[in-house]
Parts: C-alpha cells; structure tokens; sequence
C-alpha cells in the first residue's frame, strides 16, 4: 500500500508559493486547524471558509481545504457552535479537515491574485503598482491597444463568476482606455497610487461612497475611471492557479502527490443575493459620466 501525501508536505510547497512573511501585519495566514501528519489525498479550493463550503468538502471527502480569506482574521473567545466561527472549526475538526489561508500573502505573490485579475482584463505584461510593508501590492499593465471601459466592462463580466451585484462601473461607457490598474479585494485605499501611475481605469471591489466619489472629483470627469467588480468574483480567478501550480508541485513530489485530488468550489460565497432597480450599462447615455 503507497504512503499518502501528509499535510506536512503541502504546506511546505504552498508557504514557497505564498511566504507567511509577505502577508500584511494584521493579517492572518497558515494552517487553521488540521494535524501536520495527517494525509492528504483531496485538495479542496474556496475563497471563503463558509459553513457551506466546509460542507462541501466534507462531502467531496476532502482531506484540506485551502482558502483566500482566513476564518479566523480577528480574535475569538470561543469556538462553541452556538456562534457560526465556532460551528466552522468544530466542523472541520470533526471532518477531520485541514484549512489553510493564503490571504494578502496570495495578493502580493507572483504569479498570485492581482495577476489573475490582470489577466482578466487582457493585460500580459504586469508590474507593481505600488509597494506595502515591502511586498508588491497591486498590478499595472497596458492593454495591446485602446478599448472602450464599457467593453472593458463587459469582458469582466465574460470573465469573472456572475454575483448579485455585477459590476459597477464609474465613467463614460464610450471612455477610451488602455492603462489598467488592479487589485483583487478592497481597494479604495490605492486611489493615490492609481493616480501617480497615470492609470485610465482602476479595477478593484468594495468601493465606498466618498472615497470613490472624492477619487473621481480628482479627475474631474476623466481617468481615472472606477470599475468595482465585487470582492468575491476579483479573487475567484486565483483559486484555479493554485490548483493547478499545486497539483503540478506535487505530482513532481513522487507518486504520493501525483495521486491526490484537486476540486475547485463553483460555491458563490458574495453575501449578495438579488438586486433590485440597477442601472444596466444598455439604459444610459454613453456619454453621461453618471454611471
């Protein structure tokens, strides 16, 4: 009988994917729960460590479970299952599942999430757009040439998985652009950096009010433009490269890692449900600066 993968030698090849050192310094990555020995024979790939999505593994049988957000970012004082947090670990542990978060340490990574988006959009050729606490956040590129932010728009939508609250768009539908600026998550925190690097769109999600209202003030109608396409769908794309680099990291391993499973959860995990009265880009006028 072959020996199987131990979890011990997963987390060896996703923390040189993904150091631990370059995530954020309030964030929280690594190994959740989960026993370094135990075997690993189903890899299973979420953005988020919902109820559902713990389900969903313990179903497919499921030995690690890797996600994007971490389950336990702020501190707890308890993990009873009278909260949701508790309900989660001591699902996991009773599943006997490990869970593993890449987090900012994903977001500045090369190749890691803000790439995906990039490609996304049809960029090729990445570089940083800004730097933070030493670690690459953030991508900037050039499109081969100029299209309009409402086709632009329109090829996320192609692209990315469809959620509740589609994408938002800040800017004339008909706007020329071709410099492209982009961080996966939350990123009304960059509107400076996006201005310095003279980017004519801004791709990026959770967009607030003034931040959003004030950034395009500063461009005084023009560029650059805002395209908020939801925190989920920016970071879904990810889930298929660490897949993919995962299972071909292991397989190099030997015959243990070339036997393990990888699933990818189509699970929408945006809070979203339905919407009501938005504006679709086909109601405007292309060239109201409304939108």
């Amino acid at each position: 009988m072959k020996t199987p993968l131990v979890l011990r030698e997963v987390v060896e090849v996703l923390e040189g994917f993904y150091p631990p050192a370059t995530a954020q310094s309030w964030d929280r990555v690594g190994l959740t729960t989960g026993d370094l020995d135990q075997p690993v024979r189903l890899v299973h790939y979420a953005v988020d460590p919902t109820l559902a999505v713990v389900e969903e593994a313990r179903d497919a049988g499921a030995d690690l479970l890797i996600t994007h957000h971490p389950l336990l970012l702020r501190g707890v004082n308890s993990v009873a299952t009278t909260t949701a947090k508790g309900a989660t670990v001591t699902a996991l542990v009773v599943a006997d599942i490990a869970l593993y978060t890449a987090h900012t340490n994903a977001d500045v990574a090369w190749p890691g999430v803000c790439d995906e988006l990039g490609r996304a959009c049809g960029l090729t050729d990445l570089e940083t757009l800004t730097v933070s606490e030493g670690a690459d956040l953030g991508r900037l590129g050039d499109l081969p040439e100029s299209i309009s932010l409402g086709d632009l728009a329109r090829r996320l939508s192609s692209r990315l998985p469809a959620t509740a609250g589609g994408i938002r768009v800040s800017g004339p539908a008909d706007a020329p652009v071709r410099r492209i600026a982009v961080l996966g998550g939350a990123g009304d925190s960059l509107f400076e950096e996006v201005r310095r690097c003279e980017a004519d769109v801004y791709v990026t999600s959770d967009l607030r009010h003034h931040p959003a209202l004030e950034a395009r003030e500063e461009g005084r109608g023009g560029p650059p433009y805002l395209i908020d396409a939801g925190h989920y769908a920016t970071e879904f794309l990810w889930l298929e490269n660490v897949r993919s680099r995962l299972e071909k990291a292991l397989g190099e391993i030997g015959p243990a890692g070339a036997s393990v499973g990888h699933h990818v959860s189509t699970l929408v995990t945006d809070p979203w449900t339905f919407t009501v009265g938005a504006v679709d880009i086909d109601d405007i006028d292309h060239t109201d600066d409304s939108a």
